[in-house]
């Protein structure tokens, strides 16, 4: 069950990811709404999986931050890749 904090933390974590990755590797304001929405596929993409398979690695609460992050950072550098 998704609860309010876990979702703000996660879209917070997720934005400040997408920043990141456009700052590094971004170029038009296009490609910022690119990678923050794919931020956040992929962020929740991570959370589901890891919750599903009950790994407990590296947990804040009830985010498996190190799965999410994983997962974010890995779907922005597909999005990136697409755009080539």
């Amino acid at each position: 069950m998704l609860h309010l904090p876990l979702l703000v933390l996660s879209l917070v974590i997720a934005t400040l990811y997408s920043a990141l990755f456009h700052l590094l590797w971004g170029r038009t304001l296009k490609q910022l709404f690119i990678y923050w929405l794919a931020a956040i596929v992929g962020f929740g993409i991570g959370q589901v999986v890891a919750s599903a398979c009950s790994w407990r690695g590296l947990l804040i609460g009830e985010l498996h931050f190190l799965a999410a992050s994983i997962a974010c950072w890995l779907v922005m550098a597909f999005a990136r890749r697409l755009e080539l």
